[in-house]
This record gives structure tokens, sequence and C-alpha cells, in this order.
């Protein structure tokens, strides 16, 4: 239900943007769309703790996840939700996403 709520609060968003922009005369088309935004989002929740694109602060105590694939990345998030992998707050953090969603963080955030 959450997601169906960012995703119609994302729409309006766009909305607007696209009224002001066409007001501005500025190009709507350089919006980016709501599945865009809502999968920039999702990869934007592991900034607050592994810094801006992962690449965090070396010696800072949060691994340093930048440097993963896309493949890498999904295999640790599925396996601290699993439970297979120990973490402090990684585990309960993972079992708050679903597959689908750690399948397009991985993505947002892993070396292509």
């Amino acid at each position: 239900m959450r997601i169906k709520n960012l995703r119609l609060a994302i729409l309006q968003a766009l909305v607007i943007t696209g009224l002001l922009g066409i007001y501005a005369k500025s190009s709507f088309s350089q919006t980016p769309d709501a599945t865009t935004l809502y999968n920039r989002g999702l990869a934007a929740t592991c900034a607050n703790c592994h810094g801006t694109d992962g690449k965090g602060v070396p010696n800072g105590g949060m691994p340093l996840i930048n440097g993963y694939t896309s493949e890498q990345m999904l295999a640790q998030l599925l396996a601290f939700k699993s439970g297979a992998r120990e973490g402090t707050i990684m585990p309960q953090l993972a079992k708050g996403y679903s597959d689908e969603q750690l399948e397009i963080i991985a993505k947002q955030l892993g070396k292509k």
C-alpha cells in the first residue's frame, strides 16, 4: 500500500514539475519518470550509512560498498535478509524490503 501511495505522490510531483517546466519554457522530457525516481529513492536510503554512491568514509567504520557488482550487492543483501549473514542493523533493514526492491537497489548501486 505504501508503494502505491509513494508512486502516486511521485506522479503528482512530476505533474507539478511538468507544469512548472512548461511555464518556465523548459522541456518536460528532461524530468525523470516516476519509476526512475522510485529506483533512485530506494538506492538513496543506503547513503545514510554508506555515503553517497557507497563511497562512504574510508576507515569510518562502515563498509564501503561502491566496489561491489550488482550481483555481489544483491547476494549480500539477500544474505542479510535471510539471516545467512550477521550484522548490526543490516539484517533488520534488509527484511524491510521485498526481494524485488533489493534487486533494484543492487542494480542502482552496483558496478555495471
